[in-house]
């Protein structure tokens, strides 16, 4: 154990190594030359594979300088290879305890329980390979940013994904030895989208052609980042818990920003409309006419987007999800506010299943239904986002509104991977599935005509036509702030 107290203290982040860490990595030397002779690859990769053409701008970017959530951030100009990445864990309350599974009531765990070494690895490598993975797929998107606030917002989103990937390294580096080691260069070496050497995920391997994919993609796929980070901060492993506990803190920003990001392409949709005297939305050609994208090709994108993160999910119907609960790895999302025992063995879960040629309700055992009952979660907390889409539509008088598509559309994972099905859950024909899946996703068409809207506005204060400013700045200041200043590499 480090001698670390004093880091706890105040929650600073000490920048005496070339790490930024709060974890006194100055006194652990094996450690700290693992991750300093990790660093130059980092390096590499990012320079590699990092925001394509911007890596000499610089970028109003924020950076971790405490754990203390009243002022745990400071703000200022950065170039991106400069950025102080570094290994930051939400306090540690000596008093925890392991608060699921068969080992609850236990200390939670300060270093990894020999039998659970393979599957604690498995859970770190996994998490840690989205976020590379997620830099990767956005890395050209800056050539076409609608604004300097979203291509700022971009590489902010970058920038922390990269952090969290440094936080599951030390993970691997610390506590798995030359496994580890070996994990941690495997984390540089796949690509997202690389037909041989992809992406663990099949989410992280898709492409991120336009800024509306990426606002979908932080909206949607970051939530599923959200809601699996949630579960591992449940973890009796109390490093991965205070590691998955402060990336929580940055990563409610990556879904603001896809969030407001598809609330001020609805605002700017519905206010061309209005202006241009277009009641119809699903008049597609007059409303793309305006040069802005129209709700029915946002409505698919977002049909597109949900349906690729349910599958991050994975079955339903799970036992290694039940023995990762079990062994104390991975809980419930909020598991500690979850008024039950807290165990499962004799607990039942209503799970969507494919019976019969049927879709229907089923009760199975709780233990075995986690990864059912945490997408539960994540779609209900979906939902309360596109309720807020809906009332940005509905505010401009707009009558239409968007819609989760049912969790059978559009699945290759699970038990609704081989059924065909419309977005509002009604089972079809493959013949009938081919016919319709234009209308239910983007075509290459719709492709096209968003790539089209894809010009890059990089005046200061200036945003894309497809796009309205943001109500309110980054750090308090203004929609006309110059963000980045670019200076292409």
């Amino acid at each position: 154990m480090t001698n670390s107290s004093a880091a706890y203290v105040d929650g600073a982040v000490d920048y005496s190594t070339n790490i930024p860490n709060n974890i006194g990595l100055v006194n652990d030397a094996r450690v700290l030359k693992a991750l300093e002779q990790w660093h130059p690859g980092y390096l590499d990769w990012w320079n590699q594979m990092g925001p394509e053409g911007f890596q000499a701008s610089d970028v109003y970017l924020r950076t971790a300088v405490s754990i203390d959530p009243k002022g745990w951030a400071q703000f200022g100009y950065v170039k991106m290879p400069d950025y102080r990445w570094g290994i930051l864990l939400a306090p540690q309350d000596p008093n925890r305890l392991v608060n699921f599974g068969a080992s609850k009531g236990e200390k939670a765990w300060q270093d990894v329980p020999g039998e659970h070494r393979a599957s604690l690895r498995r859970l770190i490598v996994i998490q840690g390979d989205t976020e590379p993975a997620s830099v990767e797929q956005q890395r050209h998107l800056g050539a076409t940013a609608p604004s300097l606030y979203d291509l700022r917002n971009l590489f902010q989103v970058n920038v922390e994904e990269g952090r969290h990937l440094w936080a599951m390294v030390y993970l691997l580096q610390k506590f798995f030895g030359r496994d580890g080691r070996e994990e941690a260069e495997g984390l540089l070496q796949r690509r997202s989208g690389d037909p041989d050497k992809p992406r663990m995920l099949g989410a992280f391997n898709e492409a991120t052609p336009d800024w509306l994919s990426f606002f979908m993609f932080t909206f949607f796929t970051d939530r599923d980042g959200k809601m699996q980070l949630e579960s591992l901060a449940q973890s009796g492993f109390d490093p991965l818990s205070r590691s998955c506990r402060f990336m929580l803190t940055e990563e409610a920003h990556h879904m603001f920003v896809g969030e407001t990001g598809i609330g001020r392409v609805l605002e700017r949709t519905c206010e061309a409309m209005k202006k241009a005297g277009i009641e119809d939305p699903h008049d597609t050609a007059k409303v793309r006419a305006l040069g802005v994208i129209d709700l029915p090709t946002i409505q698919k994108k977002a049909n597109l987007h949900f349906s690729l993160s349910l599958d991050l999910f994975g079955s339903e119907v799970s036992t290694n999800a039940a023995n990762f609960y079990n062994a104390g790895l991975k809980g419930r999302f909020m598991e500690t506010k979850i008024d039950d025992d807290h165990v499962l063995t004799n607990a039942t879960y209503p799970v969507l299943k494919f019976v019969d040629g049927q879709i229907r309700m089923v009760d199975e055992p709780a233990l075995t239904a986690l990864n059912m009952r945490l997408r539960d979660d994540y779609v209900k907390d979906c939902q309360g986002g596109v309720g807020r889409w809906n009332k940005v539509i509905e505010k401009t008088g707009v009558n239409f509104q968007l819609k989760l598509p049912s969790v059978a559309f559009h699945r290759q994972i699970g038990e609704f991977a081989r059924v065909e099905a419309s977005p509002d859950g009604k089972l079809m024909t493959e013949a009938d599935w081919i016919r319709m899946r234009d209308q239910w996703l983007p075509s290459s068409e719709d492709g096209e005509f968003i790539r089209s809207l894809m010009r890059p506005c990089w005046e200061i204060g200036q945003y894309a036509p497809w796009i309205a400013p943001p109500k309110v700045g980054i750090d308090s200041k203004g929609a006309d702030f110059e963000y980045v200043a670019i200076h292409r590499a």
